[in-house]
């Protein structure tokens, strides 16, 4: 890396949160900090929810994706997860998002406090604010890979530690002078420049390739869109798992998940946010196109080499970022990686600070705050978050060595809850008769039943057969394919609060909703 890269990345790492801080501009209220009052346009809720969702898991690890698949998955399968995400975008932009928006909330798991009461309302924002901490810790360790390789490539043996201080540092300076305004724009514009940085990458990729490439990449089905042979249990892009259990997952990343929610009722209407969500279902779908390309670009440039036994690499998340830092031309090449940055700054901090004061803070101390506690509180616990973010960042780059690319970590880490989640909303909606103490039963229910799947039902042999066996995979075993934990765990819900419903005779009040 040449010293025009470097100070590419500096200027960006400095320049985006005062640009965020400019556009936030002073915040006058907890409404303001934290839905910008309602009056964000719908197609930069667009953007950002692409940056929020996407962010550094899709710029370095679906490329990743696309290089290490097999004849029997072919790279363009995860194609076909986004068109599940679409169609689970269209159900909650007609059914959740109108009681949403019509009900004046600040937080999603409000509309839980409605219908259910405070007790499922706090227990449900506790389950997003664990998982969200997981996952966005991941997240931040994933955008800590890129800087790795450009420092030591400039001879800096920075730890991983010391990087995601640094990038949580820069990540809660804009939140929280910002809000949700800042962290909106800024995603949007950061968005525009991973895309961008993409698409130069292609453009250098393409004038170092061989003849014939493309024809080889055909032959060894890296093009393959639909999955029909493989096994849907144990397959996560096989047709059947990746159109339901895509679409139901995606129900719950934007309808159940406070980090989407937030963005959504930031937009004037309700029109307005099922505008943002649809498009951001086709956007999302472009974006993954992009990536998985690049992703066959350099099997092809690699000659399918092996990223850890052959490049030498520490992990095969880091292969997008080595071509970038060794391969790409001075000045893009900082370009490019200031561009994944951009993907990891996309800020959860107010989706955190706003759902645990609303939901958690309010029904423990019982009483409705003023909103300028609120507005106090808000920024305090986005200071809390980011540091909690930090250290879960670090523990993942301790522990996490080789395996499954990390945007695949990233989805499986949201199969413990969001079944749960999505099916406490849907048991309010379809049984009327369920009360607070079914809700509660069957949401502890489905976390349980959903960690003993994961942690411990795998399938073995030629005929997949089932086995529960806690103890690590062996070579052969296969485990359930991550985009059914959603599913299951939504009707685990829906089953428990269903029957338990039954013991009521009269309907619940569900005021108004």
């Amino acid at each position: 890396m040449r010293a025009l890269d470097l100070a590419i990345i500096a200027i960006f790492l400095v320049g985006m949160p005062l640009l965020g801080v400019w556009i936030g501009g002073r915040q006058k209220s907890s409404t303001d900090y934290f839905v910008s009052e309602r009056r964000i346009s719908w197609w930069v809720v667009c953007v950002s929810v692409v940056s929020a969702e996407t962010s550094t898991l899709t710029v370095l690890s679906v490329p990743t994706v696309a290089y290490l698949a097999t004849p029997e998955a072919g790279g363009m399968t995860f194609l076909s997860l986004s068109i599940g995400y679409l169609l689970g975008r269209i159900v909650v932009s007609f059914v959740l998002l109108p009681r949403y928006i019509a009900g004046d909330l600040v937080t999603a798991y409000g509309f839980l406090g409605k219908r259910f009461g405070k007790g499922l309302q706090s227990t449900a924002s506790v389950t997003f604010l664990l998982t969200r901490l997981l996952a966005d810790g991941l997240r931040l360790f994933a955008t800590a890979i890129p800087v790795k390789v450009v420092l030591t490539s400039y001879g800096v043996d920075a730890s991983y530690w010391t990087i995601v201080v640094v990038l949580g540092i820069a990540m809660v300076f804009y939140s929280f002078f910002g809000g949700v305004r800042a962290v909106v724009w800024v995603d949007a514009i950061q968005m525009l420049w991973y895309v961008l940085g993409a698409v130069a990458v292609i453009v250098v990729l393409s004038g170092k390739l061989p003849d014939g490439w493309f024809g080889r990449a055909v032959d060894a089905d890296k093009f393959q869109l639909l999955d029909v042979s493989s096994s849907p249990l144990t397959s996560p892009y096989a047709i059947l798992t990746a159109l339901v259990g895509g679409a139901v997952l995606s129900m719950a990343s934007h309808g159940a998940d406070q980090l989407i929610v937030q963005r959504l009722m930031a937009t004037k209407d309700v029109r307005a946010s099922q505008k943002a969500l649809i498009a951001s279902g086709v956007v999302v779908f472009v974006q993954f196109a992009l990536f998985l390309f690049i992703g066959v670009m350099l099997w092809a440039f690699y000659n399918a080499a092996k990223p850890v036994q052959d490049l030498g690499l520490n992990n095969n998340d880091e292969l997008f970022a080595s071509f970038i830092v060794n391969d790409m031309p001075t000045g893009l090449s900082g370009f490019v990686i200031a561009g994944i940055l951009a993907a990891a700054l996309s800020s959860s901090l107010g989706a955190l600070a706003s759902s645990t004061v609303t939901d958690v803070y309010q029904n423990v101390v019982r009483r409705e705050l003023t909103d300028a506690e609120v507005f106090k509180h808000g920024r305090v616990w986005t200071v809390v978050w980011a540091g909690l973010l930090i250290v879960c960042a670090g523990l993942f780059a301790t522990l996490t060595k080789r395996g499954n690319p990390i945007v695949e970590q990233g989805l499986s880490i949201a199969g413990f809850t969001y079944g749960a989640l999505l099916g406490a909303f849907f048991l309010g909606l379809v049984f009327k008769a369920a009360r607070q103490a079914d809700a509660v039963a069957a949401f502890v229910t489905t976390v349980v039943v959903m960690a003993f799947v994961i942690l411990g039902v795998k399938f073995v042999g030629p005929d997949l057969s089932l086995e529960i066996d806690f103890a690590a995979a062996s070579a052969t075993a296969k485990v359930l394919a991550y985009p059914w934990y959603t599913p299951l765990g939504v009707l685990v819900t829906l089953v428990v609060g269903g029957l338990l419903s039954l013991r009521h005779k009269a309907p619940a009040d569900s005021r108004g909703l």
